[in-house]
């Protein structure tokens, strides 16, 4: 039974921080609070003293959830692709599938989070800088895979072509919704990444030609 109480309250839990990502997607994580989080999901404010003591908590604790959601929407499909460079290519197209699909209203929880963060010191801005580098870290890793399996030239850098990746991802998010001509933009940042790997690989055939 305490099991079973325990188990409802995380859920309970994951899905006031689900409403949390999504709110600061739109509004970024300072407008995140305790009152804007109550209104939203129709409780009372006090209600939410039990899960979070203040509102950098609150926001601690939404930048952690926006990670694991990353992680099973992107990460882990992405993973089951063949190691090397297919790896590489699908883990871009699904980062493009988690935003053409809508998951999140504002688009990206982390390019709206990086954009008020990046000259703020402090525990969340750590926290977001932390998420951001293990999705490049992750994509340094598949790469120096794919040149390790021979699927990419050796004289790939890494940490380059993650920072290309990464780029025309956090350019595709403000270019889609701002700019406007969201499926041509969607096209162009998969082909982007498609024509860097493909001028890379040895075999090109690996990957779609278009």
């Amino acid at each position: 039974m305490t099991d079973g109480r325990l188990l409802r309250g995380q859920r309970t839990r994951d899905a006031i921080l689900d409403t949390a990502v999504a709110l600061a997607s739109v509004d970024g994580l300072d407008g995140l609070s305790l009152g804007r989080l109550a209104g939203e999901l129709g409780v009372s404010k006090s209600g939410l003293f039990a899960h979070w003591r203040d509102k950098e908590q609150l926001q601690l604790d939404a930048v952690e959830r926006a990670v694991r959601m990353w992680t099973d929407l992107i990460v882990r499909p992405g993973l089951q692709a063949p190691r090397g460079v297919r790896r590489v290519f699908a883990l871009h197209e699904q980062r493009l599938k988690f935003y053409a699909d809508g998951v999140l209203p504002g688009g990206c929880f982390f390019v709206a989070a990086q954009t008020e963060f990046d000259d703020r010191p402090g525990p969340v801005r750590d926290a977001v800088k932390e998420a951001k580098r293990g999705w490049s870290e992750l994509i340094e890793s598949v790469v120096s895979d794919a040149i390790a399996c021979g699927e990419l030239v050796p004289e790939t850098s890494p940490p380059q072509l993650a920072f290309e990746i990464g780029a025309i991802g956090e350019a595709v998010v403000i270019e889609s919704r701002l700019v406007g001509g969201r499926d041509a933009v969607f096209g162009y940042a998969r082909r982007a990444v498609l024509d860097r790997l493909r001028s890379l690989c040895p075999d090109p055939s690996l990957l779609p030609e278009a």
